[in-house]
């Protein structure tokens, strides 16, 4: 374990830009862009708490880009007949994803990645097999 003198609390611009290139791994299939940017930030010497605040924010662009490219599809004909469903499924979202995400804050500011690390590993093995 590194000593609290080796760990950093700040992101600057090499780590962002480390973190960033650990992000593009994200392109490739099966691959969590959460998890590769969040590792790239823990091993830049980040601390844990940085490291996922930073993870989260590098997301929201993500986010932005993907629902400006769908907006349009929002008012065209079929989705207007669907606008009590479209309105009440984005509250829900909404609602669900600020719950996931205080947890996920809460859980990194005190706890490690192994638990997913462990998950990942495991299910891409059983992937492997099922789908090799």
């Amino acid at each position: 374990m590194d000593s609290d003198a080796e760990i950093d609390h700040r992101v600057n611009v090499k780590r962002a830009v480390v973190i960033g290139f650990g992000q593009s791994l994200a392109l490739f299939a099966g691959i969590s862009r959460f998890g590769v940017t969040m590792s790239a930030g823990l091993l830049s010497k980040l601390n844990h708490s940085v490291a996922s605040d930073f993870a989260f924010l590098l997301s929201l662009p993500v986010i932005l880009g993907a629902s400006i490219v769908k907006l349009p599809e929002l008012f065209t004909t079929d989705a207007n007949q669907l606008m009590g469903q479209i309105i009440a499924g984005s509250i829900v979202s909404f609602i669900c994803t600020y719950i996931s995400v205080t947890f996920l804050v809460r859980w990194f500011k005190t706890r490690t990645l192994y638990p997913f690390a462990i998950y990942c590993l495991i299910v891409g093995i059983l992937s492997f097999v099922r789908f090799s």
